[in-house]
């Protein structure tokens, strides 16, 4: 039976900083904890502690990033559990956040409803910004100015992970040289227009990147309810131990299923 928003008791994570492995590990951890009862349902808005380029479950290393690029610039190449495109991420550009959802909220749902469904708060705080976005199947958020975002999602024994990055600013140069597939998509156009492409919250709103997490926070409480919570210890434990074991591995790193 499909159930809605209000019938689950929404917990908020909003942590220090952290490596982006062990954000990897912690959207698996998460999941898991959520799909076996121990954790509410839970939206986890991420802090990063350095940059990194994010590739999907689905993705091949060598066609989607330079390492020699990545590793000039200092930028850790990690790989999600979920599918979709690589995401370049540079600290204070970047808001990402995590829905660990019970698979009851998405019952009966097509893909891209259940994107569109999973997505439609943050529109709603992206409007009281100011900003006209909408939904753009199958994994975008876009705006007349151009995309802000994009989603990825898994569903993992019982609980959906629905994951969305936005870009805040953009450093355009900088990820042409580490994304490949980027680089295909505008060597013509030069870096102008991957600027233009993907237009950034920072110049849509004139605000704080803070302001936006905290319009967007207030907005998702406001809709669905939100209590204030943390990591727990096991958690985190596990978390860290899923790093070790395999997203701080090169076998996941180079996998492709």
């Amino acid at each position: 039976m499909r159930t809605t928003w209000h019938d689950h008791d929404w917990q908020l994570i909003h942590e220090a900083p952290q490596a982006p492995t062990l954000h990897m590990a912690l959207d698996e951890a998460l999941t898991d904890a959520v799909a076996s009862g121990q954790r509410p349902p839970t939206l986890r808005i991420w802090e990063w502690a350095s940059p990194a380029v994010v590739i999907g479950r689905f993705q091949s290393l060598r066609n989607e990033v330079d390492s020699d690029a990545a590793q000039h610039h200092g930028i850790e190449v990690v790989r999600r559990i979920s599918g979709g495109g690589a995401m370049f991420i540079v600290p204070g550009n970047t808001i990402t956040y995590s829905l660990y959802a019970p698979t009851s909220l998405v019952e009966g749902l097509t893909f891209q409803e259940s994107y569109a469904l999973m997505d439609s708060w943050v529109l709603e705080a992206l409007g009281e910004l100011g900003i006209r976005a909408w939904y753009q199947p199958l994994n975008d958020i876009t705006s007349e100015a151009g995309k802000i975002g994009g989603a990825a999602q898994t569903r993992r024994g019982g609980a959906v992970l629905h994951h969305v990055t936005m870009a805040y600013d953009i450093d355009a140069a900088k990820m042409l040289q580490v994304l490949r597939i980027g680089r295909e998509k505008l060597s013509d156009k030069g870096t102008q227009s991957a600027a233009k492409r993907v237009d950034p919250l920072r110049s849509q709103t004139g605000l704080p990147r803070e302001a936006v997490i905290a319009r967007m926070v207030d907005t998702f409480r406001r809709l669905h309810g939100l209590a204030d919570d943390r990591l727990h210890d096991d958690e985190l434990a596990h978390a860290q131990k899923l790093v070790r074991d395999k997203f701080g591995t090169m076998p996941w790193l180079l996998d492709v299923p």
